[in-house]
């Protein structure tokens, strides 16, 4: 019990900081300022732009991820290791740095631009820029993730399961998914919120256009310029909304890993 009580007292100092700036958030704002934010013409397109896009980014992060993820998980290899630490890159890059990245390689003077202009495509500022910069930033946190659910799974398993004559693929499908899938989901409820709170890339790659590419993030920082009492409100919104689905999707490994042991 002592042991216990000592290891709480060195744990509190860093779980009072982690604390302490989201109490402060909530005791910034009034009920009236939180309707006022809400009323903000900034407020409903940036919500409803960041829903959209979040949720094109983790559809397009777990379809594409996920194969990425089973690679690594299987693999043992050099090339395994190379591809573990650029697919860490882009979480120790500031972010700022991605977005200029991302418009050497897309913008119309980039690597690509060229070969999108001659298809008739024009990426940066626009809403699937938006997109692509959340799925640069946020993709490691599922594809690492979920790699290390698929390592959990006994490789003896996917023997049996070949041996009664599923394909590597239904294996994969049948057998390894279902097995991973707390961990999954978990890796992609860290994800989804990082998403969510991507700032960096999108201004420089995606802009500041209400409406277009302004996400909550960024109206925050809009607002900020003009009304802190305002920008103070978006961010009480976008920390509840963040809370309110990450802690379901938290909750739901637990749901399924009870499920499974039924």
């Amino acid at each position: 019990m002592l042991r216990r009580l000592s290891g709480g007292a060195w744990a509190l100092p860093m779980l009072l900081f982690t604390a302490l700036p989201i109490v402060a958030l909530v005791l910034a704002s009034t009920p009236s300022d939180l309707a006022a934010g809400a009323r903000h013409p900034l407020f409903l397109p940036a919500l409803a732009l960041s829903a959209r896009t979040t949720a094109v980014s983790i559809l397009v992060i777990a379809v594409a991820g996920t194969p990425l993820a089973w690679w690594l998980a299987r693999g043992t290899g050099r090339l395994t290791r190379a591809a573990e630490i650029l697919i860490d890159l882009p979480i120790v890059l500031p972010p700022a740095v991605m977005g200029i990245a991302l418009l050497q390689a897309l913008g119309p003077s980039g690597l690509l631009g060229p070969s999108l202009a001659a298809l008739g495509l024009t990426l940066p500022f626009t809403s699937t820029a938006v997109v692509l910069a959340q799925v640069v930033v946020s993709a490691p946190f599922y594809v690492q993730g979920a790699a290390t659910a698929f390592r959990a799974v006994d490789e003896d398993l996917l023997i049996v399961a070949r041996t009664l004559g599923q394909s590597p693929a239904g294996a994969f499908l049948r057998v390894a998914v279902p097995i991973a899938l707390p961990g999954m989901v978990t890796a992609g409820a860290l994800s989804w919120a990082r998403a969510l709170g991507e700032f960096g890339a999108t201004l420089f790659f995606a802009g500041n256009l209400a409406s277009a590419t302004q996400t909550m993030p960024l109206a925050i920082y809009t607002a900020l310029e003009s009304d802190s009492r305002t920008a103070v409100a978006l961010a009480l919104f976008l920390a509840a909304a963040s809370t309110l689905l990450l802690v379901p999707l938290r909750m739901v490994p637990r749901a399924l890993a009870v499920g499974g042991t039924r």
